[in-house]
């Protein structure tokens, strides 16, 4: 399954790599815009929502859903664009 990840990361001077560290610890991804990432992985929306939750403060903001074709985009590299063809 490909899950979109999306977050809002609302304290200040917020480190983010202990949540990048656990969103690529989830499987093959792509992180195509500053705050969305894509992950194809056997977990449930709820199940990445708990491993996430440990690698950011209650303040913030996390959305989980299903990506899959058809979609579109613009602006995005070469290397994102064939990762999103190639897994969605």
């Amino acid at each position: 399954m490909v899950y979109s990840i999306s977050y809002d990361l609302n304290r200040p001077g917020q480190d983010y790599d202990d949540l990048y560290r656990a969103i690529k610890g989830l499987g093959n991804w792509c992180h195509p815009l500053d705050s969305t990432w894509f992950v194809v992985c056997n977990l449930t929306a709820t199940q990445i929502r708990d491993r996430l939750k440990s690698a950011s403060d209650y303040t913030d903001g996390i959305l989980i859903t299903t990506a899959s074709a058809p979609a579109a985009w613009n602006g995005l590299s070469q290397e994102v664009s064939d990762w999103l063809n190639n897994n969605l």
